[in-house]
């Protein structure tokens, strides 16, 4: 019987993974019934508002997947981008910091691209974009290879510098070689595994091999989304698993713990990621609905007379502003005076668009008027 302190990797049927297949079917079934529900939703939907909701997903995604390793990235920046590579038109598009260009790309290849072949120089490609100055902050790191222990072994931890939490320790750099040719191997063959289960096992192994100095945690999350997207045999996302993964990080931590110091079967780590990605696909309707109020808004204001800070603010309201939009907050985003603001926002508010926020405070919050010409067009069933 294997030690309670051993590691999966060390077992010696290593990576002969094993699971009760009668344990998960149900909950497969109700992720792969879920899936096809919502893509049969998407087709009813137009171009431009599919397209609004690919580029919301697609936004969250790297947002999330970002925030999991504490990098906070820029809205704005993260949408732009993601819009530019896809050749999108948006209203109020910017420039995007070069980290920020990094991760759309990583996470474009793996879907949009979702059925090319994973090999080893794709992934060392993805690597060099998410660290495109060779450093992690102040630190240099080995980018574009494989990791060399240099410092010792490689631990997986959580938690703020000071007081982190060991997972575990993954393999040995002199091994990561061959554990690779091995995974990628597995991942490219048809194994006859059914995909989204072939994304959990994909997501526990490569993120056990651990074979980057960093990045590890975004680079498991791209795959997953590239079987992902295989299994809904379409490049388009519509849902996000990092979103997801963000929410429920403390469970995350904890499955993936137990199942690094289990046996190799992995049934509690399969029935954990299907009810995560259940979770995921419910918790789309929410972006649904948000595209179907965007799209709407602007057919009742099609004829509306708005001038183009108007019609700017308007839609980063509707794509989610960060903190309340004030009239110093307009002049800001607008590069408008603050009186020039204030007409703006005035004129919004005659038209019934905007309305003041009830709850005071030191300056005068505004938000959507949901109750006025608005009204009724909100409440779409999905």
């Amino acid at each position: 019987m294997q030690r309670i302190d051993a590691y999966i990797h060390l077992n010696k049927d290593w990576p002969n993974f094993k699971w009760d297949s009668d344990a998960i079917v149900n909950l497969l079934s109700e992720a792969r019934n879920l899936q096809g529900r919502l893509l049969g939703k998407m087709d009813a939907l137009g171009f431009e508002l599919r397209n609004e909701a690919l580029l919301n997903t697609l936004t969250l995604d790297v947002l999330k997947t970002s925030e999991i390793e504490g990098e906070l990235l820029n809205r704005d920046q993260v949408r732009s981008s993601i819009a530019r590579k896809l050749g999108m038109e948006i209203a109020g598009s910017i420039e995007s910091d070069r980290n920020v260009d990094g991760v759309v790309e990583m996470m474009l290849d793996a879907t949009q691209n979702c059925f090319n072949p994973l090999t080893k120089s794709r992934l060392f490609d993805w690597h060099a974009a998410l660290f495109p100055t060779g450093r992690n902050g102040m630190y240099p790191i080995i980018v574009g290879d494989w990791r060399k222990d240099t410092t010792g072994p490689m631990q997986v931890v959580s938690g703020p510098m000071g007081k982190e939490k060991v997972h575990f320790v993954a393999p040995n750099s002199e091994l990561i070689e061959q554990e690779m040719a091995n995974f990628l191997n597995w991942f490219t063959e048809n194994n006859k595994i059914d995909l989204v289960l072939k994304a959990a096992i994909a997501h526990l192994w490569f993120v056990t091999i651990h074979p980057f100095d960093d990045g590890n945690g975004r680079i498991t999350r791209a795959l997953t989304d590239m079987l992902l997207a295989q299994a809904d045999k379409s490049n388009q996302r519509f849902y996000s698993m990092s979103a997801q993964i963000r929410i429920e990080r403390k469970q995350y931590y904890e499955i993936f713990e137990k199942t690094q110091k289990g046996d190799l079967n992995i049934t509690n780590w399969l029935q954990w990621f299907l009810q995560c990605l259940i979770n995921s696909l419910h918790s789309t309707d929410d972006v649904l609905v948000k595209v179907l109020f965007k799209g709407k808004f602007w057919q009742v204001h099609s004829k509306t007379i708005l001038n183009e800070r108007q019609k700017k603010l308007i839609n980063k309201l509707l794509d989610g502003i960060d903190g309340k939009l004030t009239s110093s907050k307009w002049s800001k985003i607008a590069k408008c005076s603050k009186d020039t603001a204030i007409r703006d926002i005035n004129d919004l508010i005659e038209k019934e668009i905007l309305r003041k926020e009830e709850a005071g405070g030191r300056s005068t919050n505004y938000e959507l008027n949901r109750t006025g010409k608005s009204d009724g067009f909100i409440q779409t069933t999905l």
